[in-house]
């Protein structure tokens, strides 16, 4: 037997074959991942991932303006109206009532406490809202409000990277990144999603906003609150755009070669980075340059333009959608009242409320308000009882309560001066048309012309979407 007679090890065969079953399982693996992130079929390159695609029905909403309430509003003290917890204040709750629930920092026999605020109706519709909300109640007509939603996450992080991915770990892709995964880009000269931050550090963290396993294209890209809204837009000393635009064309004339000899997707997401980063340095500045805007339009939002706050994100919000912006979140941290919660929503309901209402109102005037769904609300509610604990200075505050809590929608395909859903007596659980968090994702999606059960991508074996198995749209509330 000669050395060419032996039998060619299993190994080898898949190492020295360069077109055997090896190499060829290889390339089918790269082509599956190309076309899972790419649904389309076309050569996944940057401009094909953000090109405009059509939704699966005609969307009310081209879209989302996200205020993401970080930390957790009161809805007994803001929304869901309770006389019956006054009249229990400083005794326990039933235990039934309970029904064995776990709670963060306090023990599930703490005492009630009652209404921190004085609630009146408003409106044409009359819906019910506290005094802490003068702003908002202006507008009231104008919005939906869902009083009996429900989450399965009691402790912030989760809660957050819950809401905004279906998923309590991070890893999965954001709504914003499905958002643009179905819908591309109706912009070229600034980003797509977008997000900002007013208040302090978000317990979620990036993973709030990132594309997970879809390609990184679809991230959201943070902008400051004050100054430059992205870092090292400038040119440096010395350089012309000249000199730039020769540099970048290089630079994407490597990175083109470089796709074509590997396929990685990821190089194209670099090449659009660098071109965006290109164009943003125009477009930045006159986004955020609010001295065109009028007198009474800064009055409106309470807008300082060179102040960061809430209001001024809002504002530039407005200007996003005007320019093409598909999605933007605001998060505005803060809310965790664990302790003196009336002072707790005294300072955010001051900084947050004019704001929000002035952004339905000056949408609605510009006739964007029909084309732009808003979402206000946060990861979770609080609870009917009081949370105090001397070792930790707390008094008269709430613990986390996932089991209710209120948010509310406006625009984009949902009806206005509504209020869907409702708790019980002691604002504990729900009691009629309750609402998951699931079901608000898939109903963010159907506004947008987005089926959240048809909208998946292909990862570890698997078809993902952003509502899992869950969901359903909350008809009830569409126009």
């Amino acid at each position: 037997m000669t050395v060419t007679d032996l039998p060619v090890p299993r190994r080898y065969f898949f190492r020295d074959c360069g077109y055997g079953v090896g190499k060829a399982a290889l390339a089918s693996l790269l082509a599956g991942s190309a076309r899972a992130q790419n649904p389309g079929g076309d050569a996944p390159d940057s401009p094909t991932l953000m090109a405009p695609r059509r939704p699966h029905f005609p969307a009310k909403a081209k879209a989302v303006i996200h205020l993401f309430m970080a930390g957790a509003p009161s809805q007994l003290d803001l929304f869901d109206h309770k006389p019956a917890l006054a009249k229990l204040e400083g005794k326990p709750l039933p235990p039934e009532v309970i029904r064995g629930q776990r709670y963060a920092f306090i023990r599930p026999d703490a005492a009630v406490l009652g209404p921190r605020f004085r609630f009146a109706r408003h409106g044409n519709s009359g819906a019910e809202l506290s005094e802490m909300l003068p702003r908002l109640a202006t507008v009231v007509d104008d919005i939906a409000i869902l009083k009996a939603v429900h989450t399965d996450q009691f402790n912030h992080a989760p809660a957050q990277i819950f809401f905004n991915t279906g998923f309590s770990q991070p890893g999965r892709p954001s709504i914003g990144s499905w958002a643009l995964y179905g819908l591309g880009s109706e912009t070229r000269d600034l980003p797509a999603f977008v997000v900002m931050s007013t208040g302090g550090g978000i317990s979620g963290g990036p993973a709030c906003w990132s594309s997970g396993f879809l390609p990184t294209t679809y991230t959201g890209v943070r902008f400051r609150n004050g100054g430059d809204p992205i870092l090292n837009l400038s040119l440096p000393p010395g350089v012309d755009a000249r000199q730039q635009r020769d540099t970048l064309d290089l630079v994407t004339e490597l990175n083109r070669r470089r796709q074509g000899a590997v396929g990685d997707p990821e190089i194209a997401t670099r090449t659009a980075a660098y071109e965006m980063a290109f164009r943003l340095q125009t477009a930045a500045p006159e986004l955020t340059d609010l001295s065109r805007e009028s007198k009474e339009t800064l009055e409106l939002y309470g807008a300082e333009p060179a102040k960061p706050s809430f209001a001024r994100a809002c504002l530039l919000a407005r200007r996003m959608v005007e320019r093409g912006v598909r999605y933007i979140t605001i998060y505005h941290e803060g809310w965790d009242g664990h302790s003196d919660v009336a002072g707790n929503l005294r300072t955010n309901c001051g900084a947050t409320d004019r704001g929000s209402a002035a952004l339905v109102a000056d949408l609605k005037r510009r006739g964007l308000l029909d084309s732009t769904l808003v979402v206000w609300g946060g990861e979770f509610g609080r609870t009917p009882m009081v949370e105090s604990n001397p070792t930790l200075g707390r008094s008269l505050g709430r613990d986390h309560h996932p089991q209710a809590y209120t948010i509310w929608m406006a625009g984009g395909g949902v009806k206005r001066g509504v209020t869907f859903g409702s708790t019980d007596e002691l604002g504990f659980h729900p009691a009629e048309n309750a609402v998951h968090v699931h079901d608000v994702q898939a109903t963010m999606l159907h506004c947008l012309g987005l089926d959240h059960e048809r909208l998946t991508v292909r990862h570890a074996g698997r078809d993902f979407r952003l509502t899992d198995v869950h969901g359903r749209v909350v008809k009830e509330i569409l126009a």
